[in-house]
C-alpha cells in the first residue's frame, strides 16, 4: 500500500506540476491553425458560396438546424455581407495568430469561434478533415500550446512574462464587449454562454496575477489548474486520434471490399478523386499493390492503439500512418483532410525527435545570414571559413515560467 500510494503521488505531483508534452502540443497548435489557414486562404474566392449568403444552405435552414442540434455560430447574428466577411477575416488572422503562438490565450478563443462559426453555418461542407479541426479547435483553447516554438515564449524569454504589452487585455477587452452582446440579445445558449464567461473571467484573473502577484501563491493555484487541463485537453486528443483510427480499421474489416483486398481500386477509378490519372491508373492497374495497400491500411489503423506502450513499434506504425495520410492527398486529391490527420498524429511524435527538429531549425536560421553575408574570395587568398553554427537548443525561460 505504501508504494501504491507513493506511486499515486508521482503520478499527481506530475500531472498537477508541469504541463506535459510542450513540444507536440506546440506541433499540433501549429499544424491546425496552419492546415485552417491555408484551407480558408484557398477558399478564398468561394468564400461566400461556401459559409456565406451566397451557399445553397440558406440562413433559414442554418438557423432551423442550431435550434435543433444546440451548435454554435456568430454567422446567424446577421445575414449582411459585410458581418459574413468580417468573421471571414478574423477567421484568417486568428488562424496566423495561433500558427504563431501570438497571444496563444485570445487567438485559440478567436480561432475556435472562427471554426465552429464557419463550419456550423453549412454542415455539408467538408471532407473528413473538418470533423477533426471542429474538435481539436475546442480543445487547444484548454491548453498551454505556447511553451515553445511561438511568439508568446519569445516574449516571456525577453520581457519576464507572456502577458506583457497592451495588445493581450485589447483583445481580451473586445472579446468581453461581443460575449456581453451575445449574451444580451440571446444569442448563446445556456452552455455556451456559461463557457465563454467562464474562460473570460479565469483568463482575466490569469492576467491580474500574472501582472501583480507573478510568484505568489495565487499564481501556482493558477499554474496547477492549467496544468491540469493541459494535460487533460492532451489526453482528449490523444484518445481521439486513437479511437479515429480503430473504430476506421474495424468498420473495414466489415466491408467485403477490404476483405478481398479491392477497396483501393475504386476511388482510383472516380474523376473526383484522381487528380492524376496517370499516376492513378498506374497504381489501380496493379493488383498486387492495390491489395497490399489495402491490407495495409487496415492493419496499421487497427494495430496503432495497441501499440502506445511500445515505442518502437509505436514510431514504425505513426510513421506509416504518416506516410498514409500523404498518399492520400496526392493520389485522391484530399490535402487538407490529410493535413488534418497528420497534424493528430503528431501529437504522438517522439519529445527526442522534435527537440533535434527544433536545434536543426535553429541552426538553419543562425547559418542563413552567414551564407548571404559570405564575401568573395579574394585574390590574395582564400577566405576564412565561417564558425559552424550552433546545433544546440537554447534553454527557453517560458518552459520555467509556464508561459503559454
Amino acid at each position: 500500500m505504501r508504494r501504491a500510494r507513493a506511486a499515486l503521488a508521482r503520478a499527481v505531483a506530475e500531472v498537477s506540476g508541469q504541463a506535459l508534452g510542450p513540444y507536440q502540443s506546440a506541433v499540433v497548435r501549429i499544424g491546425f491553425a496552419g492546415t485552417w489557414l491555408f484551407f480558408l486562404l484557398r477558399e478564398f474566392p468561394h468564400r461566400a458560396e461556401l459559409y456565406g449568403p451566397d451557399g445553397p444552405w440558406s440562413q433559414e435552414l442554418a438557423q432551423r438546424l442550431l435550434d435543433s442540434n444546440g451548435a454554435f455560430t456568430v454567422l446567424t447574428w446577421s445575414g449582411s455581407a459585410l458581418w459574413f466577411e468580417t468573421v471571414y477575416a478574423v477567421a484568417v488572422l486568428a488562424s496566423a495568430g495561433l500558427l504563431l503562438g501570438w497571444r496563444t490565450r485570445a487567438t485559440s478563443v478567436v480561432f475556435m469561434i472562427g471554426v465552429l462559426s464557419l463550419q456550423n453555418r453549412s454542415v455539408f461542407m467538408g471532407d473528413g478533415g473538418d470533423n477533426v479541426i471542429h474538435l481539436v479547435a475546442i480543445y487547444l483553447v484548454l491548453t498551454r500550446c505556447a511553451q515553445v516554438w511561438s511568439l508568446d515564449a519569445r516574449r516571456a524569454g525577453r520581457r519576464g512574462s507572456a502577458t506583457a504589452g497592451a495588445a493581450g487585455p485589447v483583445l481580451w477587452g473586445v472579446l468581453g464587449v461581443v460575449f456581453a452582446y451575445g449574451a444580451a440579445t440571446g444569442r448563446f445558449s445556456p452552455g455556451w454562454l456559461a463557457a465563454f464567461a467562464a474562460v473570460w473571467v479565469v483568463c482575466g484573473l490569469w492576467w491580474l496575477v500574472d501582472r501583480h502577484e507573478p510568484e505568489g501563491e495565487g499564481r501556482a493555484v493558477l499554474d496547477v489548474l492549467a496544468n491540469l487541463l493541459h494535460n487533460a485537453g492532451m489526453l482528449v486528443i490523444m484518445v481521439e486520434v486513437c479511437l479515429i483510427y480503430a473504430t476506421a480499421g474495424w468498420y473495414k474489416i466489415q466491408g467485403s471490399r477490404w476483405q478481398d483486398g479491392t477497396a483501393l481500386y475504386y476511388p482510383l477509378g472516380l474523376d473526383y478523386f484522381t487528380p492524376w490519372p496517370a499516376l492513378s491508373a498506374l497504381l489501380a492497374g496493379s493488383g498486387t499493390l492495390v491489395m497490399l495497400l489495402s491490407y495495409g491500411t487496415v492493419a496499421v489503423q487497427v494495430a496503432f492503439p495497441f501499440t502506445l506502450f511500445n515505442r518502437r513499434i509505436k514510431n514504425v506504425l505513426l510513421v506509416l500512418m504518416m506516410l498514409e495520410h500523404a498518399g492520400i492527398a496526392v493520389l485522391l486529391g484530399l490535402p487538407f483532410f490529410s493535413l488534418a490527420m497528420i497534424a493528430a498524429d503528431a501529437v504522438f511524435l517522439p519529445t527526442g525527435f522534435l527537440v533535434w527538429l527544433g536545434a536543426r531549425a535553429v541552426a538553419l536560421r543562425a547559418a542563413a545570414p552567414r551564407a548571404v553575408r559570405r564575401p568573395e574570395r579574394s585574390p590574395a587568398g582564400p577566405t576564412p571559413a565561417p564558425p559552424p553554427p550552433e546545433t544546440g537548443l537554447r534553454p527557453d525561460p517560458a518552459l520555467e515560467r509556464g508561459t503559454g
